[in-house]
């Protein structure tokens, strides 16, 4: 509980966010169920309810209540009777009408008892039976007094002083994790995803929030760690993985409150950072169990490329307690309020905003509007080139990606220096920098230093990037993930910047990036021969690493991949200089050949002529192996591994099946259907094979008459089979899917909520 009385900015709020603020208090404090109404028509109401209301003093109050929200952006300002006459007027309609028993009037004004003795006057005069008034001073109180008041409306942390708010050990925890947010928390907006995240930590201790970059995933784990430290006392911990949440988790403390931001990876999945989940899972559980509560964020596509790896039977709260957040599923009015929030908390003059606000309703309706675009609108940093119209606005947010690109480009060296730094480090530059031999010759070739990086660091603080507690230790990071995502484009645009790109972007996104050499691929990013030793290091790395957290096989096939489809034959010969040992590792694949990544390496080294003739014969051996016992016909159907053999090989290969499988087609489909366990498998897949094998033989065999009749029999046998197991019951496995938000239940309001966001 605070030790002192906080006072808060309410007149920052806009008249929207404060009728909302007026609401809740009355439903969380005083107990009311409250009807909202329209802003414009509502007859004199903001809200109302009927009832019996007791008060603290013991006066009891009853009837039809009509509550009123008067609001003021004027700082110590207080209310006059003139500013309620429009007021007066409708009070004795409502009267006349027998819907205002009780007149509540809420405001962040103050109120002289003068006036408050001429506004019960007046009203009692309209025949308001009667009149309860509260001003500022009550609303602080409220808010002070409230800790789920401040839960519900977050907003409230960011307009006042943290230290009065929360005690001095909530105080230290959280200023420690949140001081660079604390302007944030100001512009936040409560929308359904909140709630629900709420709702899920309180019931489980545990949410997962899962959306697309820049959709509002870390602005809610912010909200809910400032909820924490203050309603459950809980210590706020920043946790990059799993590991380090275990080891800063306390058994003899209660009450700590864990977030870990990009939990699975913050560009691309990195699968070593699932599995570590996975080894933590118990001392996890048990944290929970203890008290303590954890928040996980995730972009929507690297949560989906994890949850191949998660073992989600084991913890299944990753289930239960996800909450997605989905900014296609922002309500209307949560996303106007949103912007007029950056906008009236941005940095943008009266004048600038005077001049946007025409446009407003019509950004905010955009299908490309995201919470990130209304914090570039605030941001003089990124409206320098913007027009001020129609047009300019629309490109500004349809080209968001480009804009921000061009932004960064706009920056002199020193800056685009840090942000590589930044970048090189995967979002994670450590205090103090110092930085490598490689990340030296990265500045060297930007044409800046460390001091220089280091100054332009604090002047990009705020706009670019941040500086925050990670780990437990000072980080510089980026302001949002999409611009590491420019940066990383901006990159690859230039020549003379490969090398930071090669050096500092994780081997799994590179795999999916870069070409070494051009093989015909549009929109990648070509290597040039320079660079190829540089190339196979990262590979070599990328191998060992996989090696070491269990995931080769993995990595494997991703190696190969590459190799295969974007590597031209000079780095081939490179890769294979320091790995004469590839041939022989490709040249016996296993079952099924379809899906093994050597078969694929083994085909590609024999077109590119390096394929030692010792290791072709090998590779010739087993798929002739594989057709004649039936096993994988794939030779006979597949144009690329055919080109492998030479026509007398293949035409060997031709006369083995037809005189010595076919005959034995019986024994080979019962090899597949003896493996057919009916309580968790479909006789279909099973048997898909064995079908293809079959579709196989009839196109090689179209006129042997003797090989067409053996495989209609054998698709009677099929027939027959799948038959025998109709009517018996098959448990199916359905996957999780991750679920949408639901549009928020949030009226529209007629009068226009960017009013006042010039004022």
């Amino acid at each position: 509980m605070a030790t002192t009385q906080s006072t808060f900015d309410l007149h920052r709020l806009g008249w929207h966010a404060f009728q909302r603020l007026c609401l809740t208090a009355v439903r969380e404090i005083l107990g009311q169920t409250v009807q909202s109404f329209l802003d414009v028509n509502d007859g004199g109401r903001d809200g109302a309810f009927t009832g019996t209301w007791e008060m603290h003093h013991g006066e009891t109050l009853a009837g039809m209540f009509v509550i009123q929200c008067k609001f003021t952006s004027r700082v110590g300002h207080t209310l006059v009777l003139s500013e309620l006459s429009e007021e007066f007027e409708k009070v004795e309609a409502l009267v006349a009408k027998g819907l205002c028993d009780v007149y509540v009037l809420i405001t962040n004004a103050g109120i002289s008892g003068a006036t408050d003795e001429k506004i019960h006057a007046k009203l009692k005069k309209a025949g308001v039976k009667q009149v309860v008034t509260y001003g500022s001073n009550w609303l602080e109180e409220q808010i002070n007094g409230n800790k789920r008041l401040r839960m519900l409306v977050p907003r409230i942390y960011g307009l006042g002083d943290l230290s009065q708010i929360l005690d001095d050990r909530a105080y230290k925890q959280a200023k420690a994790v949140l001081d660079s947010m604390h302007e944030e928390l100001a512009k936040v907006v409560i929308t359904e995803a909140y709630t629900k995240a709420a709702k899920a930590l309180d019931t489980h201790g545990f949410v997962l929030l899962v959306g697309e970059p820049a959709a509002g995933k870390s602005t809610i784990a912010a909200m809910l760690a400032m909820a924490a430290a203050d309603r459950y006392e809980a210590s706020v911990i920043k946790a990059s993985r799993a590991e380090v949440l275990v080891d800063r988790w306390n058994t003899a403390e209660c009450s700590q409150f864990f977030w870990v931001d990009d939990a699975f990876g913050s560009l691309q999945y990195e699968s070593n950072l699932a599995l570590e989940w996975n080894s933590k899972v118990q001392e996890i559980r048990a944290a929970l169990k203890g008290g303590a509560k954890i928040v996980l964020t995730s972009r929507d596509y690297i949560y989906n490329a994890a949850r191949r790896d998660l073992k989600v039977s084991a913890f299944p709260l990753l289930n239960e307690s996800q909450v997605v957040v989905d900014v296609h599923a922002l309500a209307l009015a949560e996303k106007q309020q949103i912007l007029y929030n950056h906008l009236k908390f941005g940095a943008q003059s009266k004048k600038y905003l005077r001049e946007l606000k025409p446009f407003l309703e019509d950004v905010a309706t955009h299908p490309r509007f995201i919470p990130e675009m209304a914090r570039r609108l605030s941001d003089p940093l990124f409206t320098k080139s913007l027009l001020l119209s129609s047009s300019g606005i629309g490109e500004f947010i349809e080209k968001r990606e480009q804009l921000l690109v061009e932004v960064i480009e706009g920056l002199d060296s020193h800056s685009r220096a840090a942000l590589a730094l930044i970048y090189m480090r995967k979002d994670d530059l450590r205090s103090p920098v110092t930085p490598n031999d490689s990340e030296r010759e990265a500045l060297s070739r930007m044409g800046s230093s460390l001091g220089a990086c280091l100054n332009a660091l604090e002047a990009l603080k705020g706009s670019l990037v941040v500086q925050t507690l990670f780990d437990g230790e000072p980080s510089w990071r980026f302001r949002h993930p999409t611009i590491g995502d420019a940066f990383a484009s901006l990159v690859r645009q230039h020549v003379d910047l490969l090398d930071i790109y090669v050096r500092g972007t994780a081997v799994d996104h590179l795999l999916r990036q870069v070409t070494c050499g051009d093989v015909g691929l549009k929109n990648t990013v070509v290597l040039p021969s320079s660079m190829y030793s540089l190339m196979v290091d990262r590979l070599d790395e990328y191998m060992l690493e996989a090696g070491m957290r269990k995931v080769y096989w993995e990595a494997k096939t991703n190696l190969h991949n590459f190799l295969v489809h974007r590597c031209a034959k000079p780095f081939l010969q490179e890769y294979m200089a320091r790995h004469p040992e590839l041939p022989s590792q490709v040249d016996s694949p296993g079952l099924y050949l379809d899906a093994v990544s050597e078969t694929m390496v083994a085909v590609r080294l024999h077109k590119t002529g390096l394929l030692p003739a010792e290791s072709r014969l090998r590779f010739v051996e087993k798929l002739s192996e594989y057709a004649v016992q039936g096993e994988d016909l794939s030779v006979l159907d597949d144009a690329d591994l055919r080109s492998v053999f030479t026509e007398g090989e293949y035409l060997w290969v031709i006369q083995q099946v037809e005189q010595q499988l076919v005959p034995r087609l019986s024994f080979v489909r019962r090899r597949f259907t003896s493996g057919y366990h009916y309580d968790n498998e479909d006789p279909n897949e099973l048997i898909a094979p064995y079908e293809r094998t079959l579709d196989i033989l009839e196109q090689c065999f179209p006129d042997d008459s003797k090989v067409l009749a053996a495989v209609r029999k054998e698709r009677l046998r099929l027939l027959e089979w799948v038959s025998e197991q109709e009517g018996e019951s098959h448990d199916s496995f359905s996957p999780g899917k991750l679920g949408t938000l639901d549009d928020a239940d949030v009226q529209q309001n007629a009068r226009s909520i960017f009013d006042d966001v010039d004022e």
